[in-house]
């Protein structure tokens, strides 16, 4: 590769962004890790100690939940045992990525709060844990979850588009990267670019993790959206003399001892025991009347996680892609793919166990006294849904099911085992199918203005309802909010009106997070969704008398909080982040406002800001390849940083910012530069 590094260096430009150069990939992963302390250094260490399950030893009472569901998950053991499943080059990475960690630490100790220098130093078992706590135990499943769709729906979220070049006005393929995290630990992005002998790419990944997860470089990109893949479940055991029934015998379970310290307000030490149960289906995470619940997992052998990443950024065309995807350590997350050649990729990534047939719901607890229903085995690559380059040009995932990715549609789920993914459509998946469908020659700066878009999605599915029973009703209440509802220009942008109403009215009527498309029943439609017409439903109100109730208590709800009925919608939701608050736009996942905020109660009514859009990018596979970024936060968090929320402003204006990524732009931009 012409110009590759002769020494290791890291520039840093004026959003705190490190561009890597390194003259080795041993060198590149060492400052890669260095770069993170230099950012994120306290947060790291802190993620590190939570994934070996010493939170509370370190930090006290508050982590205690986290170390004993790790232990119980077995994490901290597994980790070693996926270090010693690394292939010996790979592996040699990890440990340079540690040492560099471990190096900055020793340099620059003053930068860091002394509560977490306990953590070092660390190696790279503390990073393969760390990884193992987020993609398994935060995503595939998590501490206290449900284990279902159901809890996809409340707490994960990300959009990823991929336009064709039948579609794009430039005849290029391009992409959209979006995930949708909370603002804090772990989710927290880094946004780097790393260069080395035979490699050069530029993304994002969550902090301690030694590979980008969402990337692209000269020749290909992708990103990651949360699937609905279903990688645990939860098996009833019948206890019996100690033990659990299993084919009509009583069989021993496993069983491990631990001590779990916590630490003190006064710096004292207490210690509590932990025995964690394991039967074949995995560890008893509850107990009661006679009866044990057992969660089995997915991945707990995908110990090449890092290294697929890092091979499909290494890829430079769609075989490659493949061929590293088709190691099948990623247990989880949809790809969406482009690149320079205009191939689109949708792929339902991840590892689906192959579930026995019998009558068992295995969205719920499955009975666990039989072989019957024990799953041994995942689906292979060829068996997973998969789109290339669809007919319609463009491609979309909103953590919807894949047979919603294009229009017509390319997959039949009659095709696949049932359990492989639901069938349904929210409205956030439908206007971002809508928008792809309805432009024909799709620019780069529109993708940027489609993907900032606040159109309530929701709000055309049902406000006319709404308006029809304020009209009816005759109420002063009522009538004030027809007349509202009716100017309302259906979007959540800082200076619209109306949209507060709405969110009230949809409040009283389902709760604050919108309609569940989990549960139809719990919907205030009288048409549920329909893949006969998949963009239009679910419509119509199913109880209107209830509607006009909530109408005339959301009226008094926002004359009791504010005063007054037209309020802008910038004045209560407000972006505050890092001593800043600026107006606020966006909305919740559910409402299919393709600009994703969530937010927070605040004092006096208001709403601040706690997750939801974090990295987007939006990338042209040109010829120089084109690519604009924003990380919403900004990319740092270490105290006194001038990039903590320096990018914030930008968010709040709904623009990116160029990505610099040749050295004669990241030279004329540049504000630091760090030499090893």
């Amino acid at each position: 590769m012409p110009g590759e590094p002769e020494r290791t260096e890291i520039l840093w430009d004026t959003y705190g962004v490190p561009h890597i150069y390194a003259s080795s990939i041993g060198d590149l992963f060492r400052a890669y890790g260095w770069a993170q302390m230099e950012s994120h250094g306290n947060l790291l260490l802190r993620l590190y100690g939570q994934a070996r399950a010493r939170g509370a030893e370190y930090w006290g009472q508050r982590y205690m939940t986290n170390d004993a569901w790790l232990l119980t998950m077995g994490v901290p053991a597994r980790a070693q045992e996926w270090l010693e499943a690394q292939n010996p080059v790979f592996r040699s990475y990890l440990d340079a990525f540690a040492s560099g960690i471990n190096a900055y630490a020793d340099q620059h100790a003053d930068k860091l709060d002394d509560a977490v220098e306990v953590v070092l130093p660390v190696s790279a078992v503390d990073v393969l844990a760390h990884m193992q706590h987020v993609v398994l135990f935060n995503f595939i499943t998590s501490a206290g979850a449900a284990g279902s769709a159901q809890q996809a729906w409340q707490s994960a979220g990300s959009s990823g588009w991929a336009i064709g070049p039948s579609r794009s006005a430039s005849g290029n393929a391009m992409l959209l990267a979006n995930p949708h995290h909370p603002w804090a630990d772990p989710f927290v992005l880094y946004e780097s670019q790393l260069t080395g002998p035979g490699f050069d790419a530029y993304g994002a990944t969550y902090v301690g993790f030694p590979v980008l997860t969402i990337a692209f470089n000269d020749h290909l990109g992708w990103t990651h959206t949360v699937n609905t893949l279903d990688g645990a479940d939860y098996y009833e055991l019948t206890l019996s003399h100690g033990g659990y029934i299993w084919d009509g015998e009583v069989r021993a379970f496993e069983t491990d001892n631990f001590t779990v310290r916590v630490k003190l307000d006064d710096g004292g030490i207490r210690e509590q025991p932990l025995q964690v149960r394991r039967s074949i289906h995995g560890p008893v995470i509850a107990e009661s009347g006679g009866f044990a619940l057992a969660l089995r997992i997915v991945g707990l052998d995908a110990a090449g996680m890092a290294e697929e990443w890092w091979r499909m950024a290494q890829a430079t065309k769609l075989r490659e892609f493949e061929a590293a995807l088709k190691q099948m350590q990623l247990p989880m997350f949809t790809v969406i793919y482009a690149d320079r050649e205009g191939h689109i990729m949708h792929l339902f990534n991840g590892l689906t166990p192959v579930r026995p047939d019998g009558p068992w719901d295995w969205s719920g607890v499955v009975p666990g006294v039989s072989s019957a229903n024990l799953w041994t085995e995942t689906h292979p690559y060829e068996e997973l849904p998969r789109v290339l380059d669809p007919v319609s040009g463009w491609l979309q995932n909103s953590n919807d099911p894949p047979w919603t990715t294009t229009f017509p549609p390319e997959l039949n789920p009659e095709d696949f085992p049932s359990y492989m993914s639901p069938r349904f459509m929210h409205f956030r998946a439908q206007g971002a199918a809508r928008t792809l469908s309805d432009d024909q020659e799709i620019t780069f700066d529109e993708l940027i203005e489609y993907k900032h878009s606040t159109r309530v999605e929701l709000a055309e599915h049902i406000v006319d309802d709404l308006i029809d029973v304020a009209r009816e009703d005759g109420s002063l209440e009522a009538r004030q909010a027809a007349d509202l509802l009716s100017v309302w220009d259906r979007t959540t942008d800082a200076n619209s009106r109306g949209a507060l109403l709405f969110y009230a009215i949809i409040k009283e009527l389902v709760g604050p997070l919108g309609p569940n498309p989990f549960d139809p029943e719990a919907a205030p439609f009288s048409i549920g969704w329909d893949a006969d017409a998949p963009l239009v439903t679910p419509s119509g109100l199913m109880d209107r008398a209830a509607a006009a109730a909530a109408i005339k208590a959301a009226v008094a709800q926002m004359q009791g909080t504010y005063g007054a009925l037209v309020v802008s919608y910038g004045d209560v939701y407000r972006f505050r982040w890092g001593g800043l608050d600026l107006p606020g736009h966006g909305s919740a996942d559910n409402f299919g406002v393709l600009r994703t905020v969530w937010s927070q109660p605040a004092p006096k009514g208001q709403f601040t800001i706690f997750g939801g859009d974090t990295y987007v990018a939006v990338v042209e596979f040109s010829d120089p390849v084109r690519a604009m970024t924003l990380i919403g936060y900004g990319n740092a968090s270490q105290p006194g940083s001038p990039h903590a929320s320096d990018q914030l402003e930008l968010f709040s204006r709904k623009q990116l910012r160029p990505v610099w990524r040749t050295r004669a732009e990241i030279e004329a931009n540049l504000v630091a530069r760090t030499e090893f």
